[in-house]
């Protein structure tokens, strides 16, 4: 453990004073902060990833189309 010297806003100290353990308050608030924001940065990337794939699956069925389609002419 290492101890921090943080400042805070006023009106979140005075929410802070009716928690009993302060520190295992703050570091729950932190870890869930935390994890929702690297569940956000992963889900955009996921989507990012599935965009970009479907992009290229569009891509290469367009020229599957042409390919197969000079065989017929």
């Amino acid at each position: 453990m290492i101890r921090l010297n943080i400042t805070l806003p006023d009106d979140l100290v005075k929410q802070l004073r009716q928690e009993k353990n302060k520190s295992r308050f703050i570091a729950d608030a932190l870890r869930e902060k935390i994890n929702r924001e690297n569940r956000e940065k992963t889900e955009y990337l996921m989507k990012e990833g599935y965009s970009a794939a479907s992009r290229e699956d569009k891509k290469l069925t367009a020229e599957w189309e042409k390919a197969s389609l000079e065989e017929w002419e």
